[in-house]
């Protein structure tokens, strides 16, 4: 499969600058004192994921740019899911599940760390559906890998654990997972909570 048709997602500190209409030093003053996230290049510039320009703009009471709302609006449908699960009945389930639901969904599956890792590069994935606990595999560097690879469109990683700890929410939240499913799983819970993932990704008119 190709690369992602959707736009791009990432901004540099220049782009940053014109759409909120200060010098370029001023944007790479809020990264680098934190008040707007961004990451480094290994050239070392900036890059400033859409979405959270957008909370950023949001927050600072500025008008949004159509080119970042446009991506925004993309950016939020879902077309591929990927549920890594190395339990295979759980993870048809979901599948069969999701199928039923969404028809127009493109939905695949891996077992284990290296066909996630297959998957999600040739895949390029909306929503990964992830055991944060898969053997062998650690689901927290495999989140931050895929939400760091700026090839991808910054898929919504949802974490299936069967912890009840608030130590292993508070570590996936900081590696960048975006929701949670609990063991036993609730699947009529799932749409809800992939809808509001999506919707939040989006930023609404005033």
């Amino acid at each position: 499969m190709g690369k992602s048709k959707k736009k791009k997602r990432v901004f540099s500190a220049h782009e940053v600058a014109n759409f909120c209409d200060v010098v370029n030093q001023t944007a790479i003053n809020w990264i680098r004192q934190g008040h707007l996230e961004a990451y480094t290049t290994p050239g070392g510039q900036y890059r400033v994921y859409a979405d959270v320009l957008a909370k950023f703009m949001q927050n600072q009471g500025m008008r949004m740019p159509d080119e970042v709302r446009e991506i925004l609006a993309e950016q939020a449908k879902i077309e591929q899911v990927l549920i890594v699960d190395d339990d295979q009945a759980l993870n048809d389930l979901i599948k069969q599940f999701l199928d039923k639901r969404y028809p127009d969904f493109k939905v695949n599956q891996a077992l284990d760390g290296y066909d996630a890792g297959r998957a999600i590069l040739e895949q390029r994935p909306d929503v990964v559906i992830l055991d944060i606990n898969l053997p062998g595999v650690d689901g927290y560097k495999l989140t931050r890998q895929i939400k760091a690879d700026e090839n991808l469109s910054r898929p919504i990683v949802v974490a299936i654990t069967g912890m009840d700890d608030p130590d292993v929410e508070g570590r996936a939240r900081e590696a960048g997972v975006d929701g949670f499913i609990k063991k036993p799983i609730d699947l009529e819970s799932l749409p809800g909570l992939i809808e509001e993932l999506a919707e939040n990704r989006s930023v609404r008119p005033e």
